[in-house]
């Protein structure tokens, strides 16, 4: 269970509270680093994203707090994405999208295992929504069975 993720971005305050609406949650600074905001899911786990200048880089600190430094400009892409569910319709979350000028577009992903919508904040960071129906999706496919089939096959393949 993900309890809070992190994202650089270059507006922090944008994307959490974009992030936020397709939650129904809200939207906050976060304190413990400047610029930071964080998009609070509102739910009984407290799920939250935190959203980072793109410029902060966290290092281990030699106390209970990682120290945080400028470093220079990330690059657009990484391998980082998260899929979170969302209460918004495909259209809602598509509109949003097209709203702020990121590409949001419909996916299925594997071989009919199930959607998601593609949300690429600022145009750099993945974020993958399932709206409900694609929840029920997720759910039916995201087994240990089916992922312990897949790695086995993986691993056959290899």
């Amino acid at each position: 269970m993900i309890f809070h993720a992190s994202i650089p971005t270059h507006n922090p305050e944008r994307v959490a509270r974009t992030l936020a609406e397709l939650w129904g949650g809200f939207a906050a600074p976060f304190s413990p680093f400047e610029g930071a905001w964080m998009a609070v899911a509102g739910d009984d786990r407290g799920t939250i994203i935190e959203t980072y200048p793109s410029d902060l880089t966290l290092t281990p600190g030699d106390t209970q707090e990682p120290l945080a430094s400028k470093t220079a400009a990330r690059a657009q892409y990484s391998g980082f994405h998260m899929a979170v569910a969302t209460p918004l319709s495909e259209q809602e979350v598509i509109a949003i999208g097209e709203r702020e000028g990121w590409r949001a577009v419909r996916c299925t992903r594997g071989n009919n295992f199930f959607d998601v919508i593609e949300l690429w904040i600022e145009n750099g960071t993945l974020i993958e929504l399932l709206t409900p129906e694609m929840q029920a999706q997720y759910r039916s496919f995201a087994t240990p069975e089916n992922f312990r089939a897949l790695a086995a096959q993986a691993q056959a393949q290899a």
